[in-house]
């Protein structure tokens, strides 16, 4: 196992860091940060609409990770149980960037990989329209809607997202998803 995933908490830790967080993804802790983050920006900007859109990104952000997160199988080390991930939040230069990654089984990587660089291919105004369609028209799964959330993100980022995989063992690889958010 090459992955190093110390390495790659520091790598996603880039920037002014604002929150970091790196364990057990639980229900509980996303209702905590959230009102963390919410306390935290009324502290460090000044416009309200960015505000309110870094803040509803990081809550569709969250939520994915939260209900997307693929567990292993086993418990790696103390600090790495079965439901884990990561996400920090940053500012660089003008833009806030949020970062988070989790655990995927290897044989959902083609699936992801083909929904996000549709998504990222797509301009504001077909991102809205492909959100309308699938809101209209795609059956919900038992783990959310189908795909809604990552095309809500690009929409209200103008695609400002990014992502890559680490291989981690032969059935299961880390994936880290970045979201720039403009100033």
């Amino acid at each position: 196992m090459s992955f190093n995933i110390d390495e790659r908490y520091s790598k996603m830790n880039q920037g002014e860091v604002l929150l970091a967080y790196k364990g057990s993804i639980t229900a509980e802790l996303i209702t905590n940060v959230l009102g963390v983050v919410e306390s935290k920006l009324d502290h460090v900007i000044d416009k309200s609409i960015t505000k309110k859109k870094i803040y509803n990104i990081l809550v569709e952000s969250l939520q994915n990770l939260y209900h997307h997160v693929d567990d292993l199988p086993y418990m790696v080390n103390e600090s790495m149980d079965i439901h884990f991930g990561i996400f920090v939040i940053s500012k660089m230069d003008e833009s806030y960037v949020i970062r988070t990654g989790n655990f995927i089984k290897n044989e959902k990587i083609k699936k992801l990989t083909e929904r996000l660089d549709k998504i990222k291919s797509l301009t504001r105004d077909e991102l809205k329209e492909l959100y309308k369609f699938v809101l209209n028209n795609q059956k919900f799964s038992d783990k959310g809607g189908g795909g809604l959330g990552l095309i809500d993100i690009a929409r209200r980022t103008g695609g400002g997202v990014d992502y890559e995989f680490d291989n981690y063992d032969n059935d299961y690889s880390f994936f880290s998803f970045k979201i720039t958010i403009d100033n």
